[in-house]
């Protein structure tokens, strides 16, 4: 299967973006801004990269096609592996939605399987298209 180099040229910019974004206001990219309060697993960066590179090439398949009935599940999956990444306690935006005590409590042990979800929902989105 051939794919078009400006297809290509999205999928890469929109991994990067997403992978940059995230990873900087999630904490796992260092920056001079703010410190990020759990620490950084293997799990994290797990998380970050395989949703990167999944959007990335949801992109590139979304590049080429005019069918955007999957394009709910890689908002979820976007989201999704934001929520698998960032630090419950020194995120503003998600401090912002709940407190603290709550993140910490209910959604910091659930992180895993929004990722999990989000790795799932981008696959599944995926393979359907292919």
């Amino acid at each position: 299967m051939h794919v078009p180099r400006d297809a290509l040229l999205k999928g890469i910019l929109a991994s990067s973006a997403f992978f940059l974004v995230t990873g900087v206001v999630t904490g796992l990219v260092p920056t001079p801004v703010f410190e990020r309060m759990v620490p950084r697993t293997v799990l994290d960066y797990t998380f970050l990269v395989l949703t990167s590179l999944l959007a990335g090439v949801y992109v590139v398949q979304r590049a080429t096609t005019t069918d955007c009935s999957g394009d709910r599940c890689a908002y979820g999956g976007a989201v999704g592996g934001f929520l698998a990444v960032a630090c419950p306690h020194c995120n503003a935006i998600l401090i912002a939605l709940f407190s603290t005590s709550w993140l910490a409590t209910y959604v910091d042990p659930i992180r895993p399987l929004f990722g999990l979800v989000a790795v799932a929902l981008f696959v599944g989105i995926i393979y359907r298209r292919r």
